[in-house]
């Protein structure tokens, strides 16, 4: 069984994953909607086929059209999920889910009522390091992990003010102000897609108005009644643990060469991701894995299919797949292709694709995206109320049948790589 796609939002992200879209050979047609026009041309242009284009979403909805990728603004995710759940169509939905707890809410139980495929685009699911500690972490090396940390380290001087001004045209100072703690996935989903088995219950967050002046984090001139550009969050976990995040977007840091970054703390061992080196030890080991996550470029960062993404966003448009990935489980028709975000691109939409076919869920389905979305939301909150500590309504676990498509990876092999490693102190010393 194939199906057809039809991809709502031809900006940068959309027209990127039209191209793995129209690749993948489960997926035999692809439709188009933009309000601007010219951004469809442009990716056939490319060499991409759309079969037909639409104005609205509304009239894609009506078609006959089978799945529904959305790439809209990101708080009118949810809405437009809804809908396409609503109209019988599987859904991709490029992240967050949603930015209100009902609409949350509502998209788990459109799921389990309609059996229809939800996912939501998490790319932390697929960096390089997350996918790393993932595969630690199931050989029980961590043993229970009682802390861990995830940054989403972006500043808005590396490319943000050019993307918002992309999509926002005139007015782009008003959605430039997105509250930090309503785009949490990729430092949340970026732990829990480590520790699967975990969740959040609690949290307490603070943010720092920002102080730029440039009328971006303006409350008069914010559609969100926003100032803050830097917030951070304490959550409690459901075993007793806690995980820190913090959502940056006014920093001093390098954030085109490593924008997530993360550290887990088991009681037998942990895990520790900087800008160069990544450290996976015990309490007797210290093993170097920057190796194993490192990705290496799958086009130029001056390929004309990049003209519309800012220089220092490139970066994120071609990081390809590290030797941590299973790539093995990837289609034939993806060698060489563009890929990103520390190679996520290419699973990403494997995982969708094959869970339509297969009539299954996929691992960041309605119920994982909620438990790396809600957390910010509630934690949004919490900023709002001086930091006072909320409670978070987890929504439970999918209740429908979930594709691994990881699990025949080949398992992770600690003392190899350590005992490797020794032996090559040994050479060098030599």
């Amino acid at each position: 069984m194939s199906f057809t796609l039809g991809i709502v939002g031809i900006g940068q992200f959309g027209s990127h994953f039209a191209e793995l879209f129209a690749a993948h050979p489960e997926i035999d047609a692809l439709y188009a909607v933009d309000s601007v026009p010219e951004r469809i041309d442009a990716v056939e242009a490319r060499g991409v086929a759309f079969d037909r284009r639409y104005d609205t979403l509304e009239d894609l909805l009506a078609s006959d059209v089978d799945a529904v990728a959305i790439f809209t603004q990101r708080w009118t995710h949810g809405q437009h999920a809804l809908a396409s759940l609503r109209a019988g169509k599987h859904v991709y939905s490029a992240v967050p889910m949603a930015i209100e707890e009902d609409e949350i809410r509502q998209i788990t139980e459109e799921v389990q009522r309609t059996g229809l495929v939800y996912m939501m685009g998490e790319t932390s699911q697929y960096n390089a390091a997350v996918v790393l500690a993932r595969r630690i972490h199931r050989t029980g090396a961590f043993g229970e992990v009682f802390y861990a940390e995830g940054d989403y380290v972006h500043d808005m001087d590396l490319g943000f003010y050019d993307a918002y001004k992309y999509s926002g045209g005139e007015s782009w100072k008003s959605t430039a102000s997105y509250p930090p703690l309503l785009y949490p996935t990729h430092s949340i989903g970026g732990i829990l897609g480590v520790l699967g088995e975990r969740h959040a219950v609690s949290v307490s967050a603070l943010g720092r108005p920002d102080t730029r002046g440039d009328g971006v984090f303006d409350k008069d001139v914010s559609m969100f009644g926003n100032d803050v550009s830097n917030a951070f969050a304490l959550f409690g976990m459901d075993n007793g643990g806690a995980f820190r995040t913090n959502e940056l977007r006014r920093v001093g840091y390098p954030s085109h060469k490593r924008e997530s970054r993360f550290r887990f703390f088991g009681e037998e061992s942990s895990f520790e991701e900087t800008i160069d080196v990544t450290y996976w030890h015990d309490k007797k080991r210290v093993l170097e894995v920057t190796d194993l996550i490192r990705t290496d470029r799958t086009m130029s960062l001056d390929d004309p299919r990049l003209a519309d993404v800012s220089p220092t966003l490139r970066d994120a448009f071609v990081a390809g797949a590290a030797r941590s990935h299973h790539q093995a489980r990837l289609p034939q028709e993806f060698q060489g292709m563009p890929n990103g975000h520390e190679g996520a691109h290419h699973f990403l939409v494997d995982d969708f694709a094959r869970a339509v076919v297969d009539g299954k869920q996929p691992m960041v389905n309605a119920w994982q995206a909620a438990r790396y979305t809600l957390p910010g939301v509630i934690a949004h909150q919490s900023m709002n109320q001086g930091g006072e500590r909320l409670e978070i309504r987890d929504l439970g676990d999918c209740p429908l049948p979930v594709q691994d498509l990881d699990a025949d990876q080949e398992p992770l092999d600690l003392d190899a790589l350590y005992s490797e490693q020794e032996a090559r102190t040994e050479v060098a010393a030599e």
